[in-house]
Formats: structure tokens, C-alpha cells, sequence
């Protein structure tokens, strides 16, 4: 079927709107027609730094309406409201003990621009075209395997929603997932991103005694306190370790970096208390670390987290309910825009004029 999707044809090139050919669903594919798609960090990464085979069409916080369903598939039919998420094997050791957000094929099936059965679903004439995270929701409509696709309430605004299948369930995730921080505890959040600012609001349902949002800008850090932050720290104009440790009384229980600088990082394993764990989140260069005094002496711990460890179709329904509840935001963070100006969206999110751009497809 012919659609439209925007095209990135090289890296760091603009999105350019076109006419594509759709093919599919096959097995265990369904076919969306995408309402909505979020515009997330991992999208101009792959458009800048060639992560994915060019040309492509990205987008991977898609939100719509099941059109198809191929032969097996058993979660989702045609009319049901539904967020897509990251590609999962369902298969691997990971996959099969619930952490589907580190399934051994994770890089073949998000990055690698073929769906799961090794085939193209995109193309232009006779040029295949890459798929990303499995779904590609930068299009009026997308093919998706049943593994990617949650099924969400209808009486939720469908297309508020695509940005709960990577970013939001990011930072949310990472705290009900992985850290699950103890009542009355103390967790510091480096970063007020849409990632960061979806841990404040995790962190606050949790009851956390302390919950501390770190930035260099303050009318983010507003934000934070509006979502739930006990305390913000300008790290322009403050001592991050000394405020934090007068803060907690010694240091944090747990921190969340988000931003991927290898000096916030640090920082944030200086401010952890004895036995204190850091989840990082954000795309992190190489750096260095004094393993002894940063980690090892006091018995810290520095664990990685991708996609929250969420399994999305257990995850996504549980935030939307929390936010049906008034507990979980997300709404605040939003800024929508038409299709066509995605570029702007991207502009954007990139100067930090919005937290979470959101484009209206159909």
C-alpha cells in the first residue's frame, strides 16, 4: 500500500516527506495506522550518526489504531487503540526470564533496518528501505510484529500516548523496575529531560523521602518541583556532592543519570551513600573512573538500564492507569505538531525550547 513516511536519506540530513510502499502484515505482524509518534532522542541519534542502514524511516514511540492482523496473532485486532514499543526476540534466555529490553537480538531487530523474519516491509521503487525499532511510526501507517504492539484504554487520548512505548517508560521504568527504591528513601535524578522528569514522577509515586532533580536549567527544574521533586540543585551554581550530602545527610540511596556526561556521571557516584546505587540511562561516551573511590570502597553499585527493563505490554497499560488516576503527568511534558513540521519538532526538542515534541500523523 502506498503511505507517507519521512525519509532520512544521510546522516544528518533533514526528514524529507514522501510517498513509500507499506507491504505486509505477514505472520505475527499487524498493520497500525499511526495517529501519533513521539520524537525521541534515539531518533537523531540514528539520524546522525548512521546507526541504522540509510535510507530509513524512523520513529519508535508510535501510538494508533489496528488496521490488520496477519495469521497468529492473538494480543490485539483490528480497531483497538495501541502504543508500539522496542522489537524483542521472545525467545532468548533474556526474553524468556522478562527482561525482553535486553534480548540478545536487540541490535539486529531495532538497529538493523530488517524486520524479524530478515525481509524489508518499507521501500521506493526498488529500493528497500531500513525500519527502525522494528516499527518505524514516522509514517501514516506501520508494520509491526505482535511483540512490539500494547494494547492501551480507548478512553485515553490515543495520541498522547506513543511517547510511553520508549522515553517515558525509560525513566519511569528505571525506578519501578529496577531501582525500587525503599519507602522513605533518597533518589537523585541528574537530568530534567522527558527521561528525567518521567523518574521524578516514578519516584514520587513510590513515596521517596527525597527526591532531588539536578540541571542547568531552571525553568526545568520549575517543572520538576511541579511533578514532584522534594529539591532542585542548578548545578551551574551549585556544589551537586556537598548540596546533595547536606541534603540526605550523607548521601543519595539511589541516582538516575540521564544525561550521558562522563563528569555528571562521576558526580553522581560521589553523592551516592555507602552501598548506593546509580542507574545509568543516557547514550555515555568513554571515560574515566577511579573504580576505587568512586565504587568499590564503599560498596556502590553502577548498573546499566535500557527501555526501564519493562516488559511494555505489562509496563505501558500500568502508566496509563497511573496517569488515568492523576498520579503520572506526562501530559505536562507535550508539545504537539502537524506532520509536516517535524523538522521544527526535532529543532526543538534539540535547543530545549520543548521536553517531549509530539507529531500528529493522521
Amino acid at each position: 500500500m502506498k503511505i507517507k513516511a519521512a525519509v532520512t536519506h544521510g546522516q544528518k540530513e533533514d526528514f524529507q516527506i514522501e510517498e513509500v510502499e507499506l507491504q505486509g502484515p505477514t505472520a505475527n505482524e499487524v498493520l497500525i495506522k499511526i495517529v501519533a509518534s513521539g520524537v525521541c532522542h534515539t531518533d537523531a541519534v540514528a539520524r546522525d550518526e548512521a546507526t541504522t542502514p540509510y535510507p530509513l524511516v524512523l520513529g519508535h514511540e508510535g501510538s494508533g489504531i489496528v488496521e490488520k492482523v496477519g495469521e497468529g496473532v492473538k494480543t490485539v485486532e483490528p480497531g483497538d487503540h495501541v502504543v508500539l514499543s522496542f522489537a524483542s526476540c521472545g525467545h532468548c534466555e533474556n526474553c524468556l526470564t522478562g527482561h525482553p529490553t535486553v534480548c540478545v537480538h536487540t541490535t539486529t531487530l531495532n538497529f538493523g533496518g530488517i524486520m524479524a523474519d530478515g525481509t524489508h516491509r518499507l521501500y521506493q521503487g526498488d529500493q528497500e528501505l531500513s525500519t527502525f525499532f522494528g516499527q518505524s511510526s514516522f509514517g501514516t501507517y506501520a508494520v509491526a510484529n505482535e511483540r512490539n504492539v500494547v494494547k492501551v484504554d480507548k478512553d485515553v487520548d490515543l495520541a498522547l500516548l506513543g511517547p510511553l512505548g520508549c522515553g517515558i517508560q525509560t525513566g519511569s521504568g528505571t525506578v519501578l523496575n529496577k531501582l525500587k527504591p525503599k519507602f522513605g528513601s533518597t533518589i537523585v535524578i541528574y537530568g530534567t529531560g522527558a527521561v528525567g522528569l518521567s523518574a521524578v514522577m516514578a519516584a514520587n509515586i513510590t513515596e521517596c523521602k527525597h527526591i532531588i532533580a539536578v540541571d542547568i536549567h531552571d525553568n526545568r527544574l520549575e517543572i520538576a518541583k511541579e511533578l514532584g521533586a522534594t529539591h532542585t540543585i542548578n548545578s551551574k551554581h551549585e556544589d551537586v556532592v556537598a548540596k546533595i550530602k547536606e541534603i540526605t545527610n550523607g548521601g543519595a540511596h539511589y541516582g538516575i543519570d540521564t544525561t550521558g556526561v562522563p563528569f555528571v556521571v562521576r558526580q553522581a557516584l560521589q553523592a551516592l551513600r555507602p552501598l548506593g546505587v546509580l542507574a545509568i540511562v543516557g547514550f555515555t561516551p568513554n571515560m574515566e573512573l577511579n573504580v576505587h573511590e568512586d565504587l568499590m570502597a564503599e560498596g556502590k553499585t553502577m548498573v546499566g538500564v535500557i527501555e526501564g527493563d519493562a516488559v511494555p505490554q505489562l509496563f505501558i497499560p500500568e502508566l496509563v492507569d497511573y496517569y488515568k488516576q492523576g498520579l503520572f503527568p506526562f501530559d505536562k511534558l507535550v508539545k504537539f505538531y502537524p506532520f509536516d513540521q517535524i523538522n521544527d519538532a526535532f529543532e526543538d526538542s534539540k535547543n530545549g525550547e520543548v521536553i517531549k515534541p509530539i507529531l500528529k500523523i493522521s
